[in-house]
């Protein structure tokens, strides 16, 4: 019986653990992305590579028409300007869905980059 009850809390523990690892300090879930590709004027393409996301949130397979090259989990983001500004084409980080966004003010040229069709809010948490 102690070692049933043992065994459950250890369970537990473990369940709760993992749960977490997953979630930022104010509890929203959190993912990890890779910078793919910085299109001029702010089109930029990023990848999920961690994290178990919604596929109406992103494009699951996306090519881009320019290099032919295709991603998966795929997305651009809607507010290009409130990136971290040393946040460079291969790097990954990890970052929230931010569900009540700052206002974007920024200006940025419309200049055309084929971007996946699907963008997010995002906010990076190192």
């Amino acid at each position: 019986m102690k070692r049933t009850v043992l065994w459950l809390v250890v369970v537990v523990i473990a369940g709760v653990s993992f749960g977490c690892k997953n979630r930022s300090a104010s509890g929203e879930k959190k993912y990890r992305a890779k910078f793919e590709i910085a299109g001029i004027c702010s089109n930029y393409t990023f990848s999920v590579v961690e994290g178990e996301i919604d596929t109406s949130f992103v494009a699951p397979k996306w090519t881009d028409e320019t290099t032919g090259r295709t991603y998966k989990n795929a997305f651009a983001v809607k507010n290009p300007c409130l990136l971290p500004k040393g946040l460079k084409v291969g790097d990954t980080f990890s970052f929230v869905i931010d569900t009540n966004p700052p206002k974007n003010e920024c200006v940025v040229c419309l200049a055309y980059y084929p971007v996946p069709p699907k963008s997010l809010d995002i906010k990076v948490v190192q």
